[in-house]
């Protein structure tokens, strides 16, 4: 096996809640999933990154856990999960767990018997810490949630620390007995043969011992200097390396966020023996104001163009790997945020998934992207949202700041999590064929024409589009290990790139905007590409004449030129 097969990878990620439902309870489950494996097949994917399915009370919808080893009753049982990697195994197909490292759920027994005396056996399985002078909390940090990132504990009289909810207490990493729990955990279920793991909030397992105060004023999350890329940090990976991941032919894909281009080399270069690729979500979170995600911000092509390049360079190129998306179920749907989710949908997802695909990096699918699921219009009242930080922040903004509820409102409505998990819409029957019962949350308004069944005979498809992207990748080893150069930096509505080897050379241009947009190349540029073959496009009418020079992009269009004599070279 290439021992790199993951950089090769098209991976798809299954949010299994939201997935396909069997037996009509309105929510997902791995026997809906197992029916659907032919669909994955067709689609041309390597790699599912399936959501946790482990016990959960679903605070977090499955990220709060009681019980690593077990699965979730209403997703079905383990042997209907062992199925599920059997027949995905059949098709070539590998399988990877999303692991949480960082807390468990204040249900698991860990928490239980820790709370009940500073005694425990688990007590410093997490982090307690006691009031500071005033009584307060030990530090002034927030959680994700906007509120305090510690919770007092009446019965030991201590505050233990959670950077997300208070139901999600964070876990003591520097226990060594607490990591040695953990790799049992993670030999669990590579000992059943999964294929990896994707990491959940990796970088935050080790933090400041000292929990010092923070200058920053964000709203959630103001701890993040002290709790992100921590001390012990890479010799918490390399042991976990050492212990488990290096026993095993598997690889590893840890989201991060607050990187460098430096931590991320740490992070992945193979000799560092630490993670195979890092997921950060710095290209997807371009529309938000640091100070508080829930607002927005103008973002532009060159902030777009910067971030991209930035991973293409100053990573990729020195050695370090990285998965390419631009949303997931923790972001809203990407052709919401960076392309046209009314008259140009088509277009504009197509476009997108060219750059997904096209540059260097493992691309990342969200179920429901290859059909150019948009954000869904109908959610509306805090009621109609499911997540849990969209209520945190409707409660610390309206209710206890007394902000505009209609101010708060449309920050939620456009940024919740909740549009990337609507039901997957499979065809034009109630409920998009994705249950009997009712959902647990609403099908998308547009699912009569936005849907698999609708799509898999339309040549012109955004699902065909996808199939036809990951089968170029399959084909073009340049998709995956070739070299990157910019082109037209300056543009303001083209992100243009070349993407070449010793074999061929491909000319990528993509309009982020609405307007027709003309290029010109360079002339050192042209001589080199001019009369290069079209080989793509996201125009569904058709082929297109060989590359010139100059030329015009219609709005959200792609194209792909390719090369295969390459003059100099």
């Amino acid at each position: 096996m290439h021992t790199t097969y993951w950089k090769e990878n098209v991976i798809y990620q299954v949010y299994l809640r939201s997935f396909k439902d069997s037996d009509g309870d309105g929510i997902g489950d791995l026997n809906g999933l197992l029916s659907k494996i032919e669909y994955l097949s067709e689609l041309g994917i390597d790699t599912v990154w399936l959501s946790p399915v482990y016990l959960s009370p679903n605070v977090d919808n499955g990220y709060d856990i009681k019980d690593y080893r077990a699965i979730q009753p209403e997703y079905g049982t383990i042997a209907e999960w062992k199925q599920l990697l059997d027949e995905l195994h059949k098709r070539s197909i590998r399988l990877i767990m999303d692991l949480v490292l960082n807390h468990t759920s204040d249900v698991h027994p860990w928490f239980i018997d820790a709370k009940s005396s500073r005694d425990s056996r688990y007590r410093d399985f997490y982090i307690w810490r006691p009031a500071s002078e005033d009584g307060g909390p030990p530090n002034n940090w927030t959680s994700y949630l906007g509120k305090s990132a510690w919770t007092f504990d009446e019965s030991t009289g201590e505050y233990y620390l959670h950077l997300y909810n208070a139901k999600q207490p964070d876990l003591n990493w520097d226990n060594p007995e607490l990591r040695a729990e953990m790799y049992k955990i993670m030999k669990f279920w590579l000992d059943k043969g999964i294929d990896g793991f994707r990491i959940d909030a990796v970088n935050s397992i080790s933090k400041d011992q000292r929990f010092p105060d923070t200058e920053e004023s964000k709203l959630q999350a103001s701890g993040e200097p002290y709790t992100k890329n921590g001390p012990r940090i890479h010799e918490f990976l390399r042991e976990m390396n050492d212990e488990v991941f290096s026993k095993y032919p598997i690889f590893t894909a840890g989201e991060t966020s607050k990187v460098t281009e430096d931590d991320v080399l740490m992070y992945t270069k193979p000799e560092r023996r630490e993670l195979s690729m890092v997921l950060s979500a710095e290209a997807s979170k371009l529309a938000d104001l640091d100070e508080d995600q829930w607002q927005s911000k103008e973002w532009t092509l060159d902030d777009l163009r910067k971030v991209m390049l930035k991973w293409q360079k100053d990573v990729g190129e020195p050695g370090g790997w990285f998965g390419l998306y631009l949303s997931n179920h923790d972001q809203p749907r990407m052709v919401a945020t960076f392309g046209d989710q009314g008259q140009y949908r088509n277009e504009s997802a197509k476009m997108l998934a060219i750059m997904l695909h096209t540059l260097k990096g493992t691309p990342f699918i969200l179920q429901g992207e290859e059909l150019g699921m948009t954000n869904h219009p109908g959610l509306q009242r805090i009621e109609d949202f499911n997540e849990q930080q969209a209520h945190a922040y409707y409660d610390v903004m309206v209710r206890e700041r007394g902000e505009p509820e209609d101010l708060i409102m449309e920050r939620i409505r456009r940024k919740s999590r909740d549009h990337a998990r609507t039901p997957m819409q499979w065809d034009d029957s109630p409920n998009a064929g994705f249950s009997d019962g009712t959902p647990w949350l609403p099908v998308h308004p547009d699912y009569p024409e936005v849907n698999v069944k609708a799509q898999r005979d339309d040549s012109g498809s955004v699902f065909n589009f996808y199939r036809t992207l990951i089968r170029l990748r399959k084909e073009h080893p340049v998709m995956v290990y070739g070299k990157f150069d910019v082109l037209l930096e300056d543009h303001e509505q083209i992100f243009a790139y070349r993407r070449y080897d010793e074999a061929e050379e491909w000319l990528i241009l993509l309009n982020f905007s609405g307007e027709h947009a003309h290029w010109e190349l360079p002339e050192k540029d042209a001589a080199r590409l001019e009369g290069a073959s079209f080989l793509l496009g996201s125009d569904p009418d058709g082929t297109k004449p060989p590359c010139h020079r100059t030329g015009t992009l219609k709005p959200y269009e792609g194209l792909v030129y390719q090369r295969l004599e390459l003059p100099g070279a």
